[in-house]
């Protein structure tokens, strides 16, 4: 059995602050999306991912010499 939780990574970067529409500044995400994120399926960590986070304004951090 695969474990699903470390499948696709959290988008966090440790920037843990909300903007005034409530969304944290680090990973572009919402309170609740952050609590729900461990139960989430893969399907839908790669939606938010690839589509949802980058639509507002995401970018995964890099780490420095890569």
């Amino acid at each position: 059995m695969s474990n699903s939780l470390a499948t696709i990574a959290s988008p966090c970067s440790g920037v843990c602050q909300l903007d005034p529409a409530g969304l944290c500044l680090g990973c572009r995400r919402s309170g609740q999306e952050i609590a729900f994120w461990r139960q989430m399926s893969d399907a839908e960590r790669s939606r938010y991912m690839h589509e949802i986070l980058p639509a507002r304004g995401w970018q995964p951090v890099v780490p420095e010499g890569e």
